[in-house]
């Protein structure tokens, strides 16, 4: 069963990194649009081909109940992300301990 438990451990790791990745890949692209970047820029580009199709669904959501005056989606998909983090991987990684 540990075999188990240790590949349920991985999982949840990997899934910490993606997830920290991609919280500071919109941190990144959140700050880079206060300066109005170059949208030709390879930088701008990876940015926003990495961070879309994560804030998509969250700006549709948002849409539904308003305009709020700026786009407040990345703040939206930060407390998802952080509840992942905080919940779901740690449950995870839990689950993976108790089966070793």
């Amino acid at each position: 069963m540990f075999i188990v438990g240790n590949f349920i451990i991985a999982l949840g790791r990997v899934l910490e990194v993606f997830i920290t990745m991609l919280y500071w890949l919109v941190l990144i692209r959140a700050i880079v649009s206060w300066v109005n970047p170059d949208p030709f820029n390879s930088i701008v580009q990876f940015l926003y081909k990495m961070t879309e199709p994560f804030l998509l669904p969250f700006r549709r959501l948002l849409f539904k109940f308003g305009d709020f005056g700026f786009d407040i989606s990345p703040i939206v998909l930060f407390l998802f992300l952080l509840f992942l983090r905080y919940f779901l991987i740690n449950s995870i990684i839990d689950l993976g301990i108790r089966l070793k």
